[in-house]
């Protein structure tokens, strides 16, 4: 049985490929969730594709985890930057975690260069763009033994 990835995304992922072209690019989120679900299914994994705008649910499906994921890849949006309670209810997660994000965020504004996320993370994938959850996808593989 393929061992199970949460791929999380935070706030405005929703709009992906909509929201500011320029700089998250044209595929859509639907478009990331299919290419993960193909690669997960080569490397023998499974995945469970969420998106929220809501931090609490974030959480929420972090604690899930604990119980039907063996590994987190999120992507938090703006989070990423304010939520020391995504930040805690990953410290509360055993496997391991891969923070992505589609932008370079170290090459934007300034209060974008801290990640709490970022301190629990075990690898973190910043501005190479929706192929960021593929790389992503490849290192949980390698992480996990699969």
């Amino acid at each position: 049985m393929a061992r199970t990835v949460f791929i999380l995304n935070g706030p405005n992922l929703n709009l992906l490929g909509l929201r500011e072209p320029e700089i998250y690019g044209r595929e859509t989120l639907a478009d990331v969730e299919a290419a993960s679900g193909r690669l997960a299914g080569e490397l023998g994994l499974g995945t469970d594709f969420r998106q929220s705008n809501h931090e609490g649910v974030l959480v929420d499906w972090i604690h899930e985890a604990r119980e039907a994921a063996a590994g987190i890849v999120i992507n938090p949006g703006a989070y990423t930057h304010t939520s020391v309670a995504i930040l805690d209810a990953l410290n509360a997660f055993a496997g391991p975690v891969i923070e992505v994000h589609i932008s370079n965020i170290h090459r934007r504004e300034a209060f974008r260069h801290r990640s709490y996320v970022s301190l629990r993370a075990d690898g973190v994938i910043a501005g190479c763009g929706t192929e960021g959850y593929l790389l992503a996808l490849r290192r949980m593989a390698t992480l996990l033994g699969a």
